[in-house]
């Protein structure tokens, strides 16, 4: 079931930014009467799902959803159509308009996605908010348990003040401005002390099997107990928090797994918050030094219990609009910045690229709308910057050429035109390739 939520999601996600993207193509291309001949959502290689003609264009689903099209007459594009290039120019063409309207034509697409997530980023904004959590208000720091981190010189229970120059005040600020920061400052046992990431930190993170960052200390929540458990008789219910061991405090998960260690393959008695009431029981440890119970994460029950604040921020819809605005042209800022990290072979960024599989676990298993609309304004500002990479194949690429020929007032050859979309054909093809052997790689190797 879950897999059927997230790829609800992904296709929905996907679905929706590849038609408005290529109806950001369609309609002005339309305005200025060029004929659009196909719209597809996803490729028809040999066949299509559904197709119906209505007027000039035939409208269509393929069957392989690795994004969509439309094909415009008189234009040098995916299809390659040299048959039609090598009659005489039709005003309907898009060869015979202004580079002004080619140029608008073109940028059509980009413009539907960046409308799409400004859009999105404000009225999330207004009926969602957003949700936070004080960094002063967590009582014992982070838990660090990534050997990438604890080699750095990190530590379990360290407060994060400053990532690179930005001041910490969230917790998604960490997450936020660590990509491309050199330092982080932690303050440990009442003094900051500034730890210095490798320059390939990023590279190294992605390439390990281990990706936690700086995670949140909760307690030890129940979430299930198996009926394969040796503990499924115990009368353990989801929610319910544990407390202590043999007598022995427990605060926080990452206690737990220490504390059982010598207590392997024998009977424990267990403290038990449940709502108000603390409960005495008595739990087997295996010889794992575990109790067979798949723990749950609540940031809201934690927060009741005081181990964090959460900060919730509501706006109006007048301030959902500069809200929005903010965080569209943060994303948009901090992808540019990601894209530069990426193509900085020192940083190993390169190493995190993912295809497919990667947009696909970034769905939630359970079904959020505000998750799929966050999710989504991203997707789009993804998708936005880059169709503007100048690479021939690409949206970014007919622009440059376009912008040439309306400095130069020279038009480039329809062989020329030919050749730059093949070449860039292969670098996308080049591009796909890598970011989903990526994945592959790292589903094989991790």
């Amino acid at each position: 079931m879950e897999f059927v939520i997230k790829i609800s999601q992904f296709l929905l996600s996907l679905s929706l930014l590849i038609v408005l993207h290529e109806l950001g193509h369609f309609i002005p291309a339309k305005l200025f009467k060029t004929r659009v001949e196909k719209f597809y959502l996803f490729f028809d290689v040999k066949f299509s799902l559904f197709k119906k003609k209505i007027g000039d264009t035939v409208y269509g689903i393929g069957w392989l959803p690795l994004g969509g099209y439309v094909k415009i007459s008189g234009m040098i594009d995916e299809s390659m159509d040299k048959e039609q290039m090598e009659k005489p120019p039709q005003p309907w063409e898009f060869r015979s308009k202004p580079a002004w309207q080619r140029l608008i034509i073109m940028l059509g697409g980009v413009f539907v996605n960046f409308v799409l997530a400004l859009i999105i980023y404000i009225f999330a904004s207004f009926a969602y908010g957003d949700t936070d959590i004080s960094v002063e208000s967590i009582k014992d720091g982070y838990l660090i348990d990534n050997p990438l981190l604890t080699d750095l010189g990190f530590k379990t229970g360290d407060a994060i003040v400053k990532v690179g120059d930005a001041q910490v005040i969230n917790d998604s600020d960490i997450r936020t401005n660590i990509i491309g920061a050199e330092t982080v400052t932690i303050k440990r046992d009442g003094v900051e002390q500034t730890i210095v990431l490798p320059e390939d930190f990023l590279g190294q993170l992605s390439s390990s099997k281990d990706r936690r960052l700086f995670e949140l200390r909760e307690p030890f929540i129940v979430g299930m107990v198996p009926d394969s458990s040796h503990n499924s008789k115990a009368g353990l219910k989801p929610k319910d928090v544990l407390l202590s061991i043999n007598g022995e405090h427990v605060r926080y998960f990452d206690q737990v797994k220490s504390k059982l260690e010598q207590y392997k393959n024998t009977q424990v008695t267990v403290e038990i918050l449940r709502d108000t009431d603390t409960i005495t029981k008595t739990l087997e440890v295996n010889e794992n030094a575990q109790f067979g119970i798949v723990a749950a994460t609540s940031y809201k029950k934690s927060s009741d219990l005081g181990y964090f604040d959460i900060v919730r921020k509501e706006y109006t819809l007048g301030e959902s609009f500069g809200v929005g605005y903010e965080k569209f042209s943060n994303q948009i800022t901090g992808y540019f910045g990601q894209l530069k990290l990426i193509f900085s072979p020192s940083t190993g960024a390169y190493k995190g690229v993912g295809g497919f599989k990667a947009i696909f676990d970034v769905f939630p298993n359970t079904w959020s709308w505000e998750a799929f609309w966050s999710i989504t304004a991203f997707l789009s500002i993804m998708l936005g910057v880059l169709n503007l990479l100048p690479i021939p194949a690409l949206d970014g690429g007919h622009v440059m050429f376009l912008l040439y020929e309306m400095i130069s007032g020279k038009k480039p050859s329809d062989k020329f035109m030919e050749y730059a979309q093949t070449v860039g054909f292969f670098i996308l093809i080049a591009l796909v390739l890598f970011a989903n052997g990526n994945d592959v790689f790292k589903a094989i190797f991790n």
